[in-house]
């Protein structure tokens, strides 16, 4: 049987997993959206096409999506500290987690505006609207299913990365499970933590899924 004082420590790194992934998902969303929207309106085909601009982002979307997730960890340490004033906890671990991130998410905004229908965006100019028009009024509400699934699975990756971030001090269910369940060799908290992981997955799954089939207009 577990002890009080794990049962205390798994449930406060429950919390801060979920802390960890939620904060960093929807900072990761602020920039990688407009990241994703500039790849696209710059892009082959884009109301706005500018290469060079195309170029530097995607060069520099690509460079951080390279780069694995620990190897960036530990060599944005400073600037992680120049950020929030430290390099361990859960808090500081949100850093990273968004520079990692918000790439992933702009290739997944790109892909996703990419679905749209060639004749609405087309419809939207022949009426004259702006490009602003065109981004908030067709490009975004247009997108919104295949967004919301993408969300879904940037919640799932990050998940990933933040027990991942354990290695290093930054806590959560990661943490747990590298100092108790591997290097106390306790197989069974490496155990139960794998356990929550895996319910945290599911249940992000299955909601941003539910959220999909509502406000998705072909599932209707």
């Amino acid at each position: 049987m577990l002890s009080p004082e794990m049962m205390d420590l798994l449930l406060s790194g429950t919390w801060e997993t979920l802390y960890m992934t939620i904060v960093s998902t929807l900072i990761a969303y602020i920039f990688g959206v407009p990241l994703g929207l500039i790849l696209y309106v710059t892009g082959d085909g884009g109301i706005r096409r500018n290469r060079a601009v195309n170029l530097v982002v995607g060069v520099i979307v690509n460079i951080l999506r390279s780069v694995p997730f620990l190897i960036l960890l530990v060599f944005i340490l400073p600037f992680t500290r120049a950020v929030v004033g430290t390099t361990i906890g859960s808090t500081a671990t949100i850093v990273p987690l968004v520079v990692a991130a918000a790439p992933y998410v702009a290739r997944m905004v790109e892909s996703s505006l990419k679905e749209i229908d060639g004749g609405v965006i087309e419809a939207a100019r022949a009426m004259g609207s702006s490009t602003w028009q065109i981004i908030w009024k067709v490009f975004l509400p247009e997108a919104k299913p295949s967004l919301l699934v993408g969300a879904t699975i940037s919640l799932a990756t990050i998940l990933g990365y933040s027990a991942m971030a354990g290695f290093v001090g930054g806590g959560g269910l990661g943490a747990i499970a590298i100092n108790y369940g591997y290097y106390r060799y306790q197989s069974d908290i490496m155990l139960i933590t794998v356990i929550l992981l895996v319910i945290i997955v599911q249940i992000f799954q299955e909601g941003g899924l539910k959220l999909v089939s509502k406000v998705d207009k072909r599932t209707r």
